[in-house]
């Protein structure tokens, strides 16, 4: 098997949130303050962009965007955070993203995609549809609005594990549970493996005791996912990251450069 590596990764600063930890992980209580942040992997053969965070007409009116969802959230967003003001922060246009992985349809990782409409789109193909129609528990987070402008893009529905370059530098992984379509990404880099969970996870206790989101697809096949994505990680020494975890999130701001 060839054996390539994506060249960077860097971690894009996006909105937070502030709500019950309760929602986020079986038996969590307190509130919790998280990041939505996106990730943009450059490749030799393209630049790929992990996610779209919040839809950009939400800095201007969170609450007409989202309804009571916004306040409920405690949605902090402004002009700064959109993920094409953060890629040019790093050096690239919104134009420059050749890929898009969409981990999954939640509202949070849909919002600006949009904004790529020449890129090649990747997505779990049980989540397109499931976007459009909801478990009643989960339906508050689609937003349908952010597909609809979408239809005509190049759509690649995948129904298993995608190694994108045919590498093994940037792999999607299939982890149905959070929603039918759920995928965490692979990426072997130069010096290190990471694995960007998306939302497989969402906090450390999670991850560490096998625990699903209560408002997840299926929390039997959450808990096999998470179980599945620790061996993954295992067996290539990829440090995990949190999507939404605070103390992640701290440590790649901290870096504020590319990893490599």
């Amino acid at each position: 098997m060839t054996t390539g590596t994506a060249t960077k990764l860097w971690a894009l600063d996006g909105a937070k949130f502030t709500l019950d930890r309760g929602l986020l992980v079986v038996g969590g209580t307190g509130s919790i303050y998280i990041p939505v942040p996106t990730y943009v992997i450059q490749h030799p053969r393209g630049l790929v962009l992990v996610d779209t965070g919040i839809a950009p007409e939400a800095v201007d009116d969170p609450v007409g965007t989202y309804g009571e969802l916004a306040t409920h959230l405690g949605l902090e967003y402004t002009s700064d955070l959109r993920v094409d003001k953060q890629l040019e922060a790093v050096g690239f246009k919104a134009d420059d993203i050749t890929h898009v992985i969409i981990t999954h349809s939640h509202f949070d990782h849909t919002g600006a995609i949009k904004l790529f409409p020449n890129a090649k789109f990747y997505i779990g193909a049980q989540d397109l549809p499931y976007a459009y129609w909801p478990m009643p528990a989960a339906s508050v987070f689609f937003r349908t609005a952010d597909l609809e402008p979408a239809r005509g893009f190049d759509w690649n529905p995948l129904t298993g594990d995608h190694d994108l370059f045919g590498d093994g530098s940037i792999q999607i992984l299939s982890l149905p549970g959070h929603t039918p379509g759920n995928s965490s990404v692979l990426v072997r880099l130069p010096n290190q493996n990471v694995m960007l969970t998306g939302d497989t996870v969402h906090v450390p206790e999670a991850l560490s005791d096998d625990l699903p989101m209560p408002s997840d697809y299926s929390t039997l096949e959450a808990v096999h996912s998470i179980r599945r994505l620790k061996q993954v990680a295992h067996a290539n020494d990829a440090t995990i990251i949190i999507q939404h975890d605070p103390d992640d999130w701290a440590k790649l701001k901290a870096i504020g450069e590319a990893i490599d």
